[in-house]
This record gives structure tokens, sequence and C-alpha cells, in this order.
């Protein structure tokens, strides 16, 4: 059977849109997608005189805070921001922990520790996520 002119056509097509919506959907991994709508914050305002925040963005979209120097109640609150479920329990943990080497970033020793809470799926990824030490 030759492929027709219209064949053709629509495949092509196919491919062009599986391409362009591949290219929408950010392939990014580091937070799962909303269903209900895409959200960009509506402002990144710091939360202290600068040792608690940095200029850069975490993947959830707002400044990373200090592990390390940020107080519990700032913690919390990015959490909030960032969609953290129970930001005040992992703000608490986050705290008890301390302190953090500045030497790893992915703050594997943090993450064992909250591991023993049974967070919820990708819950500990979100927390370290917003973080530096």
């Amino acid at each position: 059977m030759t492929p027709t002119p219209h064949r053709i056509a629509l495949a092509v097509s196919g491919a062009a849109l599986a391409l362009a919506l591949a290219g929408c959907s950010g392939g990014g991994s580091e937070a799962p997608a909303s269903s209900s709508a895409t959200s960009t914050p509506a402002s990144t305002s710091a939360t202290s005189a600068g040792s608690a925040t940095s200029a850069s963005a975490a993947p959830t979209g707002g400044p990373k805070v200090s592990a390390n120097n940020a107080s519990e109640d700032e913690l919390a609150q990015r959490f909030e921001q960032a969609g953290i479920p129970n930001a005040e329990k992992w703000a608490d943990e986050v705290v008890e922990y301390r302190p953090y080497p500045a030497d790893d970033p992915n703050f594997n020793a943090l993450r064992e520790e909250l591991a023993k809470y049974n967070p919820g799926p990708g819950v500990v990824d979100q927390i370290v996520a917003v973080l530096q030490p």
C-alpha cells in the first residue's frame, strides 16, 4: 500500500504536534505537575535581612533559604510557599538536625533523617529543593 499525500501530511502534522507538546512540558522532573493550572509566583520577597535567603531561585519558584541560618518560621513560610504539606513540622525537623555542611548541597544526612518520618512521595525532594547550606 502506497502512502497517499494526505496520509503523509497527516503523519508530518502529528509528529510536529508531538514535538511541540514535548517542548511545552518543560522536561523537568523536580516537582509533580498540577492538573489545575500552571502557577507562577506573584512575588518573591526576602524573609529577613539576607542571611536566610539568596538570589538563586529554587525549582519550586522562589528563593532558596538557608538551612543553617533561617529561623524555623522562615523555613515554614518558604515550605508553605513551595506547597510542601505540613510545612511547620518539616521546618522543625530541619532546625533540629542543624548544622548542615556547606560541602553537601544534596543534604544527604538531612534526607536520611527526614525519611524516618515516612514523608509522602517527593516531599523530601521538595524540601531540599528550597534549601541551601
